[in-house]
């Protein structure tokens, strides 16, 4: 008997096996601002014209899937933890007493 196990399982909760829900949202939202710049403001000069399309390109900088991560958003978010808890690691290994010293002579 042999099972088929999926090499990632966690692709079928997402959809098109790349995007949260949260994910798209996201890009929605920046998409929408700039289709409301561009309808509103003026495309006078490149710098505005970049400007203007930040939103969409920032959030989908921050939606595109990477190996190893689920996407940037994710790749910052676990950097910002990273760098705000402890670092200061405490080493238990097998030369570590835990508990209380034995304080009997060695004879």
């Amino acid at each position: 008997m042999n099972y088929l196990i999926p090499a990632n399982t966690k692709k079928g909760g997402l959809i098109l096996g790349l995007f949260r829900p949260f994910d798209l949202i996201l890009f929605g939202t920046g998409v929408l601002i700039t289709v409301v710049f561009l309808a509103i403001m003026p495309l006078t000069s490149t710098a505005v014209t970049i400007l203007i399309l930040s939103p969409a390109l920032v959030t989908g900088f921050l939606v595109v899937p990477i190996p190893y991560y689920h996407n940037m958003l994710t790749v910052i978010m676990e950097l910002i933890e990273f760098i705000t808890n402890r670092q200061k690691f405490v080493w238990k290994g097998w030369c570590v007493i835990d508990g209380e010293e034995d304080t009997k002579p060695v004879q």
